[in-house]
């Protein structure tokens, strides 16, 4: 009976999502959804995201926290515009918060839409939110046994940012583990590793992004690239 009521919320939840993600692609709107444990990395991801791209293309970024809007306020202290979710003690966003949001930033242009979901390495995974891309972060104080542990989450992910470089002369992060675990899991992920602290890597994040909006926003932030270059 119990797996029955999840697939039948499960179902409901997918329906949903799908609903407005004929919306998000009708106003050309990419949407990512970003996922990790608590403290891995993802709203400082953003931060240096916005102060990159935020001149460039019209942003927006959606924060899904249990309780408090601090990571709201570090992103609207980076220049993006955003809208807090509070879970109230669920450990995920689900396609029903995301719609009763959507109408409130209906009227703001948006080419790039970020999700950023609860910490957590289980919940997030298991409930599509209409996103086009996921992206995980993963810090090299985590450990590179994640993928064996949380195999749903990798899964999941079309793109793995190993975050927290400038860490790995101090932590004991093995690559070559990680990496065997990710091909039996999901071969075709993407990986990138990057240091939110240092810069280190995030032009290849950016690189990745432009790559995957429609091409006439992704020029804008090669070309950005380029001028910065």
């Amino acid at each position: 009976m119990r797996i029955q009521v999840l697939n039948r919320v499960l179902a409901s939840n997918d329906a949903l999502a799908n609903e407005y993600r004929k919306e998000f692609d009708k106003n050309k709107i990419t949407a990512i959804n970003i996922m990790s444990a608590p403290g891995s990395g993802k709203t400082a991801l953003l931060e240096q995201t916005l102060k990159e791209i935020k001149n460039k293309i019209n942003t927006f970024v959606i924060e899904g926290d249990i309780k408090g809007d601090l990571d709201a306020q570090r992103v609207a202290k980076a220049g993006g515009r955003v809208y807090q979710i509070n879970t109230d003690g669920a450990c995920h966003l689900d396609a029903f918060m995301i719609s009763q949001v959507l109408p409130k930033i209906k009227t703001k242009k948006i080419d790039l839409l970020f999700i950023e979901n609860v910490g957590n390495l289980v919940c997030p995974a298991e409930f599509y939110i209409g996103a086009h891309y996921n992206v995980m972060l993963l810090s090299t104080p985590e450990g590179a046994d994640k993928p064996v542990k949380y195999p749903l989450m990798f899964s999941k992910a079309d793109l793995l940012i190993i975050n927290k470089i400038d860490l790995l002369p101090y932590v004991n992060f093995d690559f070559k583990s990680l990496e065997k675990s990710l091909k039996t899991i999901k071969p075709s992920l993407d990986l990138l590793k990057i240091s939110c602290k240092t810069g280190e890597g995030l032009t290849d994040w950016y690189q990745w992004l432009a790559s995957h909006l429609p091409q006439t926003i992704g020029r804008k932030l090669f070309k950005h690239r380029k001028e910065q270059g």
